[in-house]
């Protein structure tokens, strides 16, 4: 039953989207929320304002000030405005860069934005049709510009779209530009003060010549050139699950050497509907059964997919069994690190005193044993590239030199002249990856398990826990109070020994009771129990879905390679027993 109060409250707001200034398509969709018996869809709409979160703002395609559309979209991008002409205020041209994927509407949101940015003087450079959200990132630092938007959901399905706000670095912004931002937008209290009325002379397209320079750019990267020719046939299959890659991806892997790109014809498709997958989401099996199919019917080397954005790639290669099978997030992450380490090493290019990687807090500790066996930095930081982005933006210009970053999420950044998650630079580096496992006579699988035996095994499940609404909202508040004030002692019958709540920014001893403090750049709601057989559970509520995130992690030793599917097994096993201990 939905509260008297709650209702009045969104019943009055919504009645301010009747007045002047809407048009007559939002206001007869307000309308008939209003006079709907059911309220819930009205309650829904508008009982909060879209907030930025880790990935800037995400909501549901529809009329609400919880809702994308053209207003909440507008009041977004005029407060942004505002803060830029402050912030910048001496610069004689502010610029910024805006992009969008393929998702309906995408592009009338991205010439609102353009409109709205050229309409208070600001430079706007316009991407001609849709794009990856890492080309972006890498237009703005690379015309120079004071900030950009892109309008993607990346992989949420279609119902869905979405606004990233860059800052000059090419990075999503961090605080304290993000809580500056939405100050600003929230002194906008009436439509009026969106200026819609675009300034076409402030307003230039580009196109192809940002496309040329950053595949060039991007395969300076490559490790193994002679490689990458020598294995120029390596059956690779891609799909861009109906999104930006289609042309740009198998672009960027010919530049690379490669010419036996395999396509998934259906998925190449480029449409907000997604009509082959019920979510564009290359985590899920499902959006990679007909990449899974392709590749047998072929017998490829690899698989590989970027979701409708090309933010994020997803990868697929044969089991110990000959079975296709998805690598998981975590897999990607450790096959990336162990490659760009192990080949600068043999090339005579590491530097363990200037080199580092990057992870977020809920990527595998795997990662953390590699560059420890092998001198290298490695910085934690919160989910989130804007996070990874923050540590490469501190050590700029110090010497130090970037090798790789990524999270747990399927998203990798090999470069440092893009500031944002890259599937255009790192599917055609893990192609280079299987070219060089297989020059050595290794399968994927068979370097991964090289990789388990030299650094110890791990293996990792997420687990999501979907609240959709205000009520779920409510619920995962809940959820995250609970985990807190009653913690876990023990978990699969391993006593926890660590607790660390990064929204106190402190971490507790469970044993000595001995409390200290995390050095972080800000707070977050993010709560994570260490056991004493190295087991990690990290408990994070999303910044972009109603969903509630719990990362489990469990770790081992692989003597031999012949125990790797019993040892799948039993991880499996014990994975089951945590997320029963966790009630989940």
């Amino acid at each position: 039953m939905i509260d008297e109060a709650l209702l009045k409250q969104v019943t009055e707001k919504a009645q301010g989207w009747l007045g002047a200034g809407y048009d007559g398509d939002m206001q007869a969709q307000v309308r008939a929320m209003l006079e709907a018996d059911d309220k819930t869809d009205l309650v829904e709409a508008f009982y909060k304002d879209l907030e930025f979160g880790t990935g800037g703002l995400r909501g549901i395609m529809g009329a609400g000030s919880n809702r994308m559309n053209i207003y909440t979209v507008g009041a977004a991008t005029q407060g942004l405005a505002n803060y830029l002409k402050e912030n910048f205020k001496d610069l004689p041209q502010i610029a910024v860069v805006v992009g969008h994927d393929v998702r309906n509407n995408s592009r009338l949101f991205a010439e609102t934005v353009a409109n709205i940015f050229s309409a208070n003087g600001i430079k706007v450079y316009l991407f001609e049709g849709p794009r990856p959200t890492p080309e972006v990132s890498y237009a703005i630092r690379l015309l120079g510009c004071q900030s950009g938007v892109n309008i993607t959901a990346s992989h949420n399905p279609k119902e869905y779209n979405g606004y990233k706000a860059y800052w000059d670095d090419g990075a999503q912004v961090v605080s304290p530009h993000d809580v500056n931002i939405i100050n600003h937008v929230n002194r906008i209290h009436d439509v009026a003060e969106i200026k819609f009325a675009g300034n076409p002379a402030l307003i230039e397209s580009i196109g192809e010549d940002i496309d040329s320079q950053y595949i060039e750019q991007i395969h300076t990267l490559s490790l193994s050139p002679d490689v990458d020719k020598l294995q120029h046939d390596l059956k690779i299959v891609y799909t861009p699950i109906h999104g930006v890659g289609r042309d740009i991806i198998p672009r960027s892997i010919r530049r690379w050497g490669f010419d036996n790109i395999i396509h998934v014809p259906e998925q190449d498709v480029m449409s907000g509907d997604f009509p082959t997958v019920d979510s564009p989401n290359p985590e899920n099996r499902s959006a990679m059964e007909m990449a899974i199919a392709k590749a047998e019917e072929v017998q490829a080397d690899i698989a590989l997919a970027s979701d409708p954005d090309a933010d994020r790639i997803s990868v697929v290669f044969k089991n110990n069994k000959g079975e296709y099978d998805l690598v998981n997030g975590n897999q990607i992450q450790l096959i990336f690190h162990y490659y760009l380490i192990t080949r600068n090493a043999e090339l005579g290019r590491l530097d363990r005193d200037n080199d580092y990687i990057v992870k977020t807090i809920v990527t595998s500790e795997t990662i953390t044993r590699i560059a420890r066996a092998q001198g290298i930095k490695m910085y934690d930081c919160y989910t989130g590239f804007k996070w990874i982005a923050s540590v490469m933006r501190e050590l700029e210009g110090t010497g130090a030199r970037y090798l790789g970053g990524g999270e747990e999420s399927y998203g990798f950044l090999p470069e440092d002249f893009v500031r944002d998650k890259d599937s255009v630079s790192s599917i055609p580096l893990m192609c280079e990856i299987a070219a060089w496992a297989k020059n050595r006579g290794q399968s994927m699988n068979d370097m991964l398990i090289e990789l388990y035996m030299t650094y110890g095994y791990s293996k990792e499940r997420g687990i999501s826990v979907v609240r959709p609404g205000k009520s779920g909202a409510d619920e995962i508040v809940a959820m995250m109070k609970r985990f807190r004030e009653n913690p876990q002692q023990e978990i699969a019958g391993s006593p926890v020994v660590l607790i660390k709540d990064f929204q106190k920014l402190e971490q507790r001893d469970v044993k000595t009771g001995a409390v200290t403090r995390i050095d972080m750049p800000a707070t977050s709601n993010v709560l994570q129990y260490y056991t004493q057989d190295g087991t990690k559970v990290s408990i994070r509520p999303s910044g972009t879905e109603p969903k509630i995130k719990f990362y489990i992690e469990v770790h081992d030793k692989l003597e031999r390679a012949e125990d790797y599917d019993d040892k799948n097994a039993w991880a499996d096993a014990k994975l089951d027993r945590i997320a029963r201990d966790l009630r989940i």
